[in-house]
Protein backbone atom coordinates (compact mmCIF):
# COMPACT_ATOMS: atom_id res chain seq x y z
CA UNK A 1 0.00 0.00 0.00
CA UNK A 2 1.29 3.42 -0.64
CA UNK A 3 3.24 5.49 1.68
CA UNK A 4 0.47 8.23 0.94
CA UNK A 5 -1.33 6.70 3.51
CA UNK A 6 -1.05 6.85 7.44
CA UNK A 7 -2.89 4.17 9.43
CA UNK A 8 -4.56 4.59 12.46
CA UNK A 9 -5.27 1.90 15.34
CA UNK A 10 -8.88 1.96 15.61
CA UNK A 11 -11.29 -0.62 17.53
CA UNK A 12 -13.90 0.80 15.88
CA UNK A 13 -16.57 -0.99 13.31
CA UNK A 14 -16.34 1.61 10.04
CA UNK A 15 -17.87 -1.14 7.27
CA UNK A 16 -20.64 -3.05 7.64
CA UNK A 17 -23.42 -4.70 5.59
CA UNK A 18 -26.48 -2.39 6.47
CA UNK A 19 -28.64 -5.18 7.81
CA UNK A 20 -26.36 -7.12 9.86
CA UNK A 21 -23.51 -4.73 10.81
CA UNK A 22 -20.68 -6.98 11.88
CA UNK A 23 -18.03 -6.08 9.27
CA UNK A 24 -14.95 -4.41 10.95
CA UNK A 25 -13.66 -1.50 9.54
CA UNK A 26 -10.51 0.69 9.76
CA UNK A 27 -9.39 4.16 10.08
CA UNK A 28 -7.07 5.85 7.25
CA UNK A 29 -5.85 9.11 6.46
CA UNK A 30 -4.71 10.02 2.75
CA UNK A 31 -2.61 12.51 1.50
CA UNK A 32 -4.76 14.03 -1.24
CA UNK A 33 -1.52 16.01 -1.99
CA UNK A 34 0.55 12.95 -3.01
CA UNK A 35 1.32 12.41 -6.52
CA UNK A 36 2.39 9.49 -6.52
CA UNK A 37 -1.25 8.15 -5.06
CA UNK A 38 -3.19 10.14 -6.73
CA UNK A 39 -4.39 9.11 -9.95
CA UNK A 40 -5.19 11.10 -13.49
CA UNK A 41 -8.05 11.46 -14.70
CA UNK A 42 -7.09 9.50 -17.83
CA UNK A 43 -6.06 6.35 -15.72
CA UNK A 44 -9.77 6.37 -14.03
CA UNK A 45 -11.40 6.37 -17.48
CA UNK A 46 -8.91 3.21 -18.69
CA UNK A 47 -9.48 1.95 -15.25
CA UNK A 48 -13.07 2.21 -14.78
CA UNK A 49 -13.85 1.06 -18.67
CA UNK A 50 -11.47 -2.35 -17.69
CA UNK A 51 -13.39 -2.80 -14.75
CA UNK A 52 -17.00 -2.59 -16.59
CA UNK A 53 -15.85 -4.69 -18.88
CA UNK A 54 -15.05 -7.64 -15.92
CA UNK A 55 -18.49 -6.70 -14.44
CA UNK A 56 -19.71 -7.78 -17.87
CA UNK A 57 -18.00 -10.74 -18.15
CA UNK A 58 -18.98 -11.94 -14.75
CA UNK A 59 -22.67 -11.15 -14.42
CA UNK A 60 -23.91 -11.71 -18.14
CA UNK A 61 -21.26 -13.48 -20.37
CA UNK A 62 -20.26 -15.85 -17.68
CA UNK A 63 -23.91 -16.92 -17.33
CA UNK A 64 -24.46 -17.06 -20.65
CA UNK A 65 -25.86 -13.96 -21.19
CA UNK A 66 -29.93 -14.41 -21.68
CA UNK A 67 -29.87 -17.51 -19.15
CA UNK A 68 -31.53 -15.28 -16.27
CA UNK A 69 -33.49 -17.50 -14.62
CA UNK A 70 -33.22 -17.78 -10.83
CA UNK A 71 -31.28 -14.78 -10.86
CA UNK A 72 -30.60 -11.46 -9.56
CA UNK A 73 -32.56 -9.41 -11.96
CA UNK A 74 -32.35 -6.12 -9.69
CA UNK A 75 -30.34 -2.80 -10.19
CA UNK A 76 -29.03 -3.16 -6.33
CA UNK A 77 -27.14 -6.68 -6.34
CA UNK A 78 -28.08 -8.20 -9.67
CA UNK A 79 -28.23 -8.19 -13.33
CA UNK A 80 -29.69 -4.38 -14.03
CA UNK A 81 -27.12 -2.99 -11.94
CA UNK A 82 -24.60 -4.53 -15.13
CA UNK A 83 -27.03 -2.56 -16.99
CA UNK A 84 -26.96 0.41 -15.13
CA UNK A 85 -23.08 0.64 -15.41
CA UNK A 86 -22.88 0.19 -19.17
CA UNK A 87 -25.30 3.02 -19.29
CA UNK A 88 -23.27 4.85 -17.20
CA UNK A 89 -19.87 3.52 -19.56
CA UNK A 90 -21.91 5.35 -22.64
CA UNK A 91 -22.49 8.71 -21.47
CA UNK A 92 -18.66 8.46 -20.10
CA UNK A 93 -17.33 7.45 -23.56
CA UNK A 94 -20.06 7.30 -26.21
CA UNK A 95 -19.67 3.90 -26.71
CA UNK A 96 -22.70 2.83 -28.27
CA UNK A 97 -21.41 -1.06 -28.03
CA UNK A 98 -22.03 -0.27 -23.87
CA UNK A 99 -25.31 1.52 -24.86
CA UNK A 100 -27.01 -1.86 -26.63
CA UNK A 101 -25.26 -3.87 -24.01
CA UNK A 102 -27.63 -2.14 -21.50
CA UNK A 103 -30.58 -2.71 -23.81
CA UNK A 104 -30.22 -6.26 -24.12
CA UNK A 105 -29.47 -6.81 -20.61
CA UNK A 106 -32.89 -4.99 -19.49
CA UNK A 107 -34.68 -6.58 -22.31
CA UNK A 108 -33.82 -10.33 -21.24
CA UNK A 109 -34.84 -9.25 -18.04
CA UNK A 110 -37.84 -8.04 -18.60
CA UNK A 111 -38.75 -11.20 -20.59
CA UNK A 112 -37.79 -13.21 -17.30
CA UNK A 113 -38.56 -11.51 -14.01
CA UNK A 114 -41.03 -8.88 -13.72
CA UNK A 115 -43.15 -11.87 -12.46
CA UNK A 116 -40.65 -12.51 -9.45
CA UNK A 117 -39.64 -8.66 -8.68
CA UNK A 118 -42.07 -8.07 -5.79
CA UNK A 119 -41.30 -4.57 -5.27
CA UNK A 120 -42.17 -1.27 -7.32
CA UNK A 121 -38.64 0.51 -6.64
CA UNK A 122 -35.71 1.77 -8.95
CA UNK A 123 -33.00 -0.27 -6.86
CA UNK A 124 -35.04 -2.76 -5.83
CA UNK A 125 -37.97 -3.64 -8.25
CA UNK A 126 -40.21 -3.26 -11.34
CA UNK A 127 -39.44 0.40 -11.55
CA UNK A 128 -35.90 0.06 -12.11
CA UNK A 129 -36.84 -2.17 -15.05
CA UNK A 130 -39.07 -0.18 -16.60
CA UNK A 131 -37.04 3.40 -15.73
CA UNK A 132 -33.62 1.57 -17.23
CA UNK A 133 -35.71 -0.06 -20.40
CA UNK A 134 -37.37 3.56 -21.36
CA UNK A 135 -34.48 5.30 -21.22
CA UNK A 136 -32.08 2.85 -22.90
CA UNK A 137 -34.70 2.51 -25.57
CA UNK A 138 -34.85 6.62 -26.04
CA UNK A 139 -31.18 6.46 -26.77
CA UNK A 140 -30.86 3.69 -29.09
CA UNK A 141 -33.74 5.56 -30.74
CA UNK A 142 -36.23 2.85 -30.22
CA UNK A 143 -39.72 4.94 -29.75
CA UNK A 144 -41.67 2.16 -29.74
CA UNK A 145 -39.94 -0.02 -27.06
CA UNK A 146 -39.38 3.23 -25.18
CA UNK A 147 -43.22 3.94 -25.07
CA UNK A 148 -43.51 0.38 -23.74
CA UNK A 149 -41.62 0.72 -20.89
CA UNK A 150 -43.16 3.80 -20.20
CA UNK A 151 -46.55 2.66 -20.45
CA UNK A 152 -45.05 -0.82 -18.27
CA UNK A 153 -43.69 1.99 -15.62
CA UNK A 154 -47.40 3.66 -15.56
CA UNK A 155 -49.09 0.71 -14.88
CA UNK A 156 -46.82 0.41 -11.55
CA UNK A 157 -48.01 3.63 -10.81
CA UNK A 158 -51.66 2.70 -10.77
CA UNK A 159 -50.83 0.49 -7.17
CA UNK A 160 -53.49 1.31 -5.65
CA UNK A 161 -51.40 1.55 -1.90
CA UNK A 162 -48.88 3.83 -3.31
CA UNK A 163 -51.38 7.21 -2.94
CA UNK A 164 -53.33 6.07 0.17
CA UNK A 165 -52.45 7.93 3.33
CA UNK A 166 -51.94 6.82 6.81
CA UNK A 167 -55.93 7.45 7.85
CA UNK A 168 -56.92 5.75 4.94
CA UNK A 169 -55.09 3.00 6.38
CA UNK A 170 -51.46 3.42 4.17
CA UNK A 171 -49.04 1.28 6.03
CA UNK A 172 -49.50 -1.69 4.24
CA UNK A 173 -46.51 -0.11 1.50
CA UNK A 174 -43.45 1.34 3.42
CA UNK A 175 -41.97 4.88 2.50
CA UNK A 176 -38.11 3.72 2.08
CA UNK A 177 -36.08 4.11 -0.71
CA UNK A 178 -35.23 0.25 -1.38
CA UNK A 179 -38.19 -0.79 -0.89
CA UNK A 180 -40.93 1.40 -0.64
CA UNK A 181 -42.74 4.84 -2.17
CA UNK A 182 -39.57 6.85 -2.10
CA UNK A 183 -37.92 4.50 -4.32
CA UNK A 184 -41.18 4.22 -7.00
CA UNK A 185 -40.79 8.12 -6.90
CA UNK A 186 -36.85 7.88 -7.42
CA UNK A 187 -37.56 5.81 -10.43
CA UNK A 188 -40.27 8.64 -11.88
CA UNK A 189 -37.55 11.43 -11.45
CA UNK A 190 -34.66 8.91 -13.33
CA UNK A 191 -37.39 8.68 -16.16
CA UNK A 192 -37.95 12.59 -16.02
CA UNK A 193 -34.22 13.52 -15.98
CA UNK A 194 -33.42 11.55 -19.16
CA UNK A 195 -36.38 12.35 -20.89
CA UNK A 196 -38.13 15.42 -20.25
CA UNK A 197 -40.17 16.15 -17.03
CA UNK A 198 -43.33 15.94 -18.86
CA UNK A 199 -42.60 11.91 -19.58
CA UNK A 200 -44.41 11.36 -15.96
CA UNK A 201 -46.36 13.74 -15.04
CA UNK A 202 -46.34 15.53 -11.59
CA UNK A 203 -50.08 15.22 -10.91
CA UNK A 204 -49.69 10.93 -11.09
CA UNK A 205 -46.70 11.73 -8.49
CA UNK A 206 -47.76 14.49 -6.11
CA UNK A 207 -50.90 12.34 -4.66
CA UNK A 208 -47.52 9.50 -3.84
CA UNK A 209 -45.47 12.90 -2.51
CA UNK A 210 -48.35 13.73 0.19
CA UNK A 211 -48.94 10.14 0.98
CA UNK A 212 -45.37 9.48 2.10
CA UNK A 213 -45.46 13.27 4.11
CA UNK A 214 -48.63 12.21 5.71
CA UNK A 215 -47.01 8.49 6.82
CA UNK A 216 -44.22 10.70 7.96
CA UNK A 217 -46.80 12.82 10.43
CA UNK A 218 -48.53 9.31 11.12
CA UNK A 219 -45.45 7.96 12.10
CA UNK A 220 -43.73 11.00 14.24
CA UNK A 221 -46.99 11.12 16.88
CA UNK A 222 -44.85 9.98 19.34
CA UNK A 223 -41.96 12.22 18.56
CA UNK A 224 -43.19 16.34 18.15
CA UNK A 225 -39.76 17.15 17.88
CA UNK A 226 -39.45 15.94 14.90
CA UNK A 227 -42.02 16.77 12.22
CA UNK A 228 -41.61 13.43 9.53
CA UNK A 229 -40.63 9.80 11.26
CA UNK A 230 -40.84 6.31 9.76
CA UNK A 231 -40.14 2.57 10.28
CA UNK A 232 -39.26 0.10 8.06
CA UNK A 233 -39.39 -3.38 10.28
CA UNK A 234 -40.13 -1.80 13.09
CA UNK A 235 -36.94 -0.12 13.34
CA UNK A 236 -36.94 3.86 12.34
CA UNK A 237 -33.95 4.46 10.71
CA UNK A 238 -32.24 7.65 9.39
CA UNK A 239 -30.39 6.51 6.98
CA UNK A 240 -30.62 6.25 2.58
CA UNK A 241 -31.26 3.03 1.93
CA UNK A 242 -34.19 2.19 4.82
CA UNK A 243 -34.85 6.01 6.52
CA UNK A 244 -35.14 9.54 6.87
CA UNK A 245 -32.02 10.37 4.45
CA UNK A 246 -33.12 8.45 1.47
CA UNK A 247 -36.94 9.39 1.50
CA UNK A 248 -36.36 12.92 2.78
CA UNK A 249 -33.79 13.20 -0.55
CA UNK A 250 -36.55 11.93 -2.97
CA UNK A 251 -39.27 14.84 -0.85
CA UNK A 252 -36.89 17.53 -1.76
CA UNK A 253 -37.12 16.97 -5.91
CA UNK A 254 -40.87 18.10 -5.79
CA UNK A 255 -42.85 21.01 -5.50
CA UNK A 256 -43.82 20.79 -2.06
CA UNK A 257 -46.67 22.32 0.01
CA UNK A 258 -45.85 25.52 2.69
CA UNK A 259 -46.23 22.80 5.25
CA UNK A 260 -44.29 19.95 3.25
CA UNK A 261 -41.67 22.53 3.24
CA UNK A 262 -41.15 23.47 6.92
CA UNK A 263 -41.92 19.59 7.71
CA UNK A 264 -39.11 18.64 5.56
CA UNK A 265 -36.80 21.25 7.36
CA UNK A 266 -38.03 20.42 10.73
CA UNK A 267 -37.27 16.60 9.72
CA UNK A 268 -33.74 17.33 8.96
CA UNK A 269 -32.75 20.23 11.85
CA UNK A 270 -33.93 17.68 14.42
CA UNK A 271 -31.59 14.96 12.80
CA UNK A 272 -28.66 17.76 12.52
CA UNK A 273 -29.52 18.68 16.06
CA UNK A 274 -28.96 14.88 17.66
CA UNK A 275 -25.90 13.92 15.73
CA UNK A 276 -23.27 12.60 18.01
CA UNK A 277 -21.60 15.55 19.62
CA UNK A 278 -18.40 14.29 20.05
CA UNK A 279 -17.68 12.89 15.96
CA UNK A 280 -20.26 14.70 13.69
CA UNK A 281 -22.08 11.52 12.58
CA UNK A 282 -25.23 10.36 12.50
CA UNK A 283 -27.09 7.72 14.58
CA UNK A 284 -28.41 4.69 12.20
CA UNK A 285 -31.52 4.56 13.80
CA UNK A 286 -33.72 6.85 16.65
CA UNK A 287 -32.27 6.39 20.12
CA UNK A 288 -29.51 4.12 18.92
CA UNK A 289 -26.28 4.96 20.67
CA UNK A 290 -23.81 3.32 17.98
CA UNK A 291 -21.63 5.54 16.69
CA UNK A 292 -19.54 3.24 14.78
CA UNK A 293 -21.00 3.52 11.08
CA UNK A 294 -19.93 6.10 8.44
CA UNK A 295 -21.60 4.87 4.89
CA UNK A 296 -24.16 5.59 2.65
CA UNK A 297 -26.70 3.04 4.09
CA UNK A 298 -26.34 4.35 7.85
CA UNK A 299 -24.22 7.05 8.61
CA UNK A 300 -22.68 10.61 7.57
CA UNK A 301 -22.50 9.77 4.15
CA UNK A 302 -26.12 9.18 2.61
CA UNK A 303 -27.24 12.04 5.32
CA UNK A 304 -24.57 14.70 4.17
CA UNK A 305 -25.28 14.11 0.31
CA UNK A 306 -29.46 14.83 1.29
CA UNK A 307 -27.93 17.58 2.89
CA UNK A 308 -26.19 18.89 -0.04
CA UNK A 309 -29.62 18.58 -1.74
CA UNK A 310 -31.25 19.95 0.93
CA UNK A 311 -28.63 23.56 0.68
CA UNK A 312 -29.62 24.01 -3.06
CA UNK A 313 -32.98 23.66 -3.05
CA UNK A 314 -33.28 25.87 0.31
CA UNK A 315 -30.02 28.01 -0.33
CA UNK A 316 -30.72 31.02 2.13
CA UNK A 317 -31.10 28.54 5.12
CA UNK A 318 -27.16 28.75 5.40
CA UNK A 319 -27.50 25.99 8.18
CA UNK A 320 -27.89 22.88 5.35
CA UNK A 321 -24.79 23.48 3.93
CA UNK A 322 -22.68 23.81 6.84
CA UNK A 323 -24.24 20.59 8.10
CA UNK A 324 -23.20 19.28 4.57
CA UNK A 325 -19.81 20.27 5.00
CA UNK A 326 -19.66 19.02 8.87
CA UNK A 327 -20.56 15.21 7.12
CA UNK A 328 -18.32 15.71 4.81
CA UNK A 329 -15.46 15.87 7.07
CA UNK A 330 -16.79 12.95 9.01
CA UNK A 331 -16.91 10.96 6.51
CA UNK A 332 -12.94 12.10 4.88
CA UNK A 333 -11.32 11.07 8.60
CA UNK A 334 -13.46 7.63 8.83
CA UNK A 335 -14.61 7.04 5.12
CA UNK A 336 -12.24 4.62 4.04
CA UNK A 337 -13.79 0.89 4.96
CA UNK A 338 -13.30 -2.76 4.90
CA UNK A 339 -16.00 -2.53 1.66
CA UNK A 340 -15.38 -1.78 -1.81
CA UNK A 341 -19.54 -0.83 -2.62
CA UNK A 342 -21.83 2.11 -3.01
CA UNK A 343 -24.14 1.11 -0.54
CA UNK A 344 -21.80 0.43 2.65
CA UNK A 345 -18.08 1.01 1.10
CA UNK A 346 -15.49 3.50 0.34
CA UNK A 347 -17.00 3.19 -3.32
CA UNK A 348 -20.37 5.04 -1.55
CA UNK A 349 -18.76 7.17 1.00
CA UNK A 350 -16.52 9.05 -1.83
CA UNK A 351 -19.52 10.85 -3.43
CA UNK A 352 -20.04 12.88 0.10
CA UNK A 353 -16.88 14.44 -1.18
CA UNK A 354 -18.14 14.72 -4.84
CA UNK A 355 -21.63 16.31 -3.78
CA UNK A 356 -19.81 18.81 -1.78
CA UNK A 357 -17.63 20.11 -5.08
CA UNK A 358 -20.91 20.44 -6.72
CA UNK A 359 -22.35 22.28 -4.28
CA UNK A 360 -19.29 24.48 -2.88
CA UNK A 361 -16.67 24.30 -6.31
CA UNK A 362 -14.16 24.17 -4.19
CA UNK A 363 -11.46 21.95 -5.25
CA UNK A 364 -10.48 20.23 -1.98
CA UNK A 365 -13.48 18.17 -2.12
CA UNK A 366 -12.97 16.95 -5.67
CA UNK A 367 -8.77 16.09 -4.36
CA UNK A 368 -10.73 13.86 -1.31
CA UNK A 369 -13.15 12.09 -3.77
CA UNK A 370 -10.12 11.15 -6.27
CA UNK A 371 -8.04 9.73 -2.97
CA UNK A 372 -10.82 7.70 -2.28
CA UNK A 373 -10.76 6.51 -6.10
CA UNK A 374 -7.11 6.18 -6.15
CA UNK A 375 -7.21 4.08 -2.71
CA UNK A 376 -9.83 1.90 -4.68
CA UNK A 377 -7.59 1.77 -7.71
CA UNK A 378 -4.76 0.26 -5.45
CA UNK A 379 -6.74 -1.73 -3.01
CA UNK A 380 -10.19 -2.98 -4.30
CA UNK A 381 -8.88 -6.18 -5.38
CA UNK A 382 -7.44 -7.11 -2.07
CA UNK A 383 -10.27 -5.70 -0.18
CA UNK A 384 -12.66 -7.92 -2.48
CA UNK A 385 -10.11 -11.14 -2.01
CA UNK A 386 -9.91 -10.37 2.17
CA UNK A 387 -14.14 -10.50 1.89
CA UNK A 388 -15.03 -13.68 0.08
CA UNK A 389 -15.21 -15.37 3.35
CA UNK A 390 -18.11 -13.28 4.93
CA UNK A 391 -20.88 -14.17 1.79
CA UNK A 392 -19.55 -10.80 -0.35
CA UNK A 393 -18.49 -13.36 -3.33
CA UNK A 394 -22.23 -13.83 -4.03
CA UNK A 395 -22.42 -9.46 -5.29
CA UNK A 396 -18.78 -9.35 -5.99
CA UNK A 397 -19.47 -7.65 -8.90
CA UNK A 398 -22.83 -5.76 -8.36
CA UNK A 399 -23.67 -1.94 -7.98
CA UNK A 400 -24.11 -1.68 -4.38
CA UNK A 401 -22.37 -4.34 -2.92
CA UNK A 402 -19.42 -4.91 -5.30
CA UNK A 403 -17.12 -3.53 -7.84
CA UNK A 404 -19.45 -2.34 -10.32
CA UNK A 405 -20.34 0.67 -7.99
CA UNK A 406 -16.28 1.80 -7.95
CA UNK A 407 -16.67 1.46 -11.93
CA UNK A 408 -19.58 3.82 -11.85
CA UNK A 409 -17.43 6.29 -9.19
CA UNK A 410 -14.28 6.15 -11.47
CA UNK A 411 -16.51 7.17 -14.25
CA UNK A 412 -17.76 10.17 -12.46
CA UNK A 413 -14.23 11.44 -11.15
CA UNK A 414 -13.29 11.84 -14.91
CA UNK A 415 -15.91 14.52 -14.79
CA UNK A 416 -16.96 15.52 -11.90
CA UNK A 417 -19.05 18.41 -11.59
CA UNK A 418 -20.92 16.03 -13.51
CA UNK A 419 -21.26 13.15 -10.79
CA UNK A 420 -24.20 11.35 -9.72
CA UNK A 421 -24.62 9.00 -6.85
CA UNK A 422 -26.30 5.91 -8.85
CA UNK A 423 -29.54 5.07 -7.67
CA UNK A 424 -29.56 8.08 -4.89
CA UNK A 425 -29.03 11.81 -6.71
CA UNK A 426 -30.35 12.91 -9.88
Amino acid sequence: MSSSIVHLASPESNGTNHEDGNDSGFRTVLDPTAPSFILPAETFLQAAVSLKDQVVDMTWKARGGSAVTHMDPTVYTGLLGTAYTCLRSFQATGNRQDLRLCADIVDTCASAAPATIRHITFLCGRGGLYALGAVAANYCGDQQKRDSYLDYFFEVAQEKALPVGPEEGGFGMSYDLLYGRAGFLWAALFIKQHLGSEAVPNETLMPVVEAILEGGRAGSSDNSMCPLMYRWHGTRYWGAAHGLAGILNVLLHFPLSEDGVEDVKGTLRYMMNNRFPHSGNYPVSEGNPRDKLVQWCHGATGIGITLCKASQVFPNDREFRDAAIEAGEVVWKSGLVKKVGLADGTAGNAYASLSLYRLTGESIYQERARAFGSFLYHNAGDIMAGSQGDGAADHAYSLFQGLAGVACLWFDLIAPHNSRFPGYEI
